[in-house]
């Protein structure tokens, strides 16, 4: 049977090798918050105050185009944490936070942010390599965007979303806004893959078909 402290423990990841009482402090510190899916949590630009922790549901990070286009940069899933550069000198939020699944968010204010730090190094060294891994993830997209075609970007992205052949719970809106472009050119590039009998398109469900003609499309 699970225990209370371990069911309440908001990030494992972060604070795993926190004993009891300093995860009671960290409880204690930390405001607990439900939203429903498609709340937006702050908007670029906004004043930072808190280091989110998402301990249940998705959370989207996503910029908007001036025309409107949607580009999602993380799709962050349970004992994730987001909306850190506001409290390591930006100070402000750099781009939109939304969940995609009703979500269970706890917020660390940034001065008991600092206090943690300073008591605990590892978990500045953490939250570093985490934002290394999302900077390269960044570069990535980046390089995909401007090097890449978009069949080719569709492919990457259906690879790195696959479990086993099999890419569940993204539509072709929710393609689009992973590479920043219109629903209707997405749905064309899925549509050339389809045709070449490369995938198989279902209601948010995609079946990869033929694994080696993907990859050789997304190295194209």
């Amino acid at each position: 049977m699970t225990n209370e402290n371990s069911q309440r423990r908001p990030a494992p990841d972060l604070f795993r090798d926190f004993n009891a009482e300093e995860m009671r402090e960290v409880e204690r510190v930390t405001a607990t918050r439900r939203f429903a899916r498609g709340a937006v949590l702050y908007t670029p630009g906004e004043t930072g105050e808190a280091l989110f922790l998402l301990r249940e549901g998705a959370v989207q990070i996503y910029r908007m185009s001036p025309e409107g286009r949607k580009l999602v940069i993380a799709h962050l899933l349970p004992f994730s944490f987001f909306g850190e550069m506001s409290c390591i000198g930006q100070g402000m939020y750099d781009a939109y936070a939304e969940t995609t699944d009703d979500s269970e968010v706890l917020a660390l204010n940034c001065a008991d942010l600092e206090r943690l730090l300073a008591a605990k190094p590892q978990v500045a060294r953490r939250i570093l390599e985490a934002f290394g891994r999302r900077v390269l993830a960044a570069e990535q997209q980046l390089e995909d965007i401007a090097f890449k075609g978009l069949v080719a970007r569709v492919a990457s992205l259906l690879l790195r979303e696959a479990d086993g052949d099999e890419v569940a719970g993204m539509s072709h809106q929710d393609i689009a806004e992973r590479l920043g472009v219109y629903r209707e050119t997405a749905t064309n590039a899925l549509n050339e893959l389809k045709n070449a009998s490369i995938i198989r398109i279902g209601r948010r469900h995609i079946s990869i078909l033929d694994r080696r003609r993907l990859e050789r499309v997304a190295a194209s």
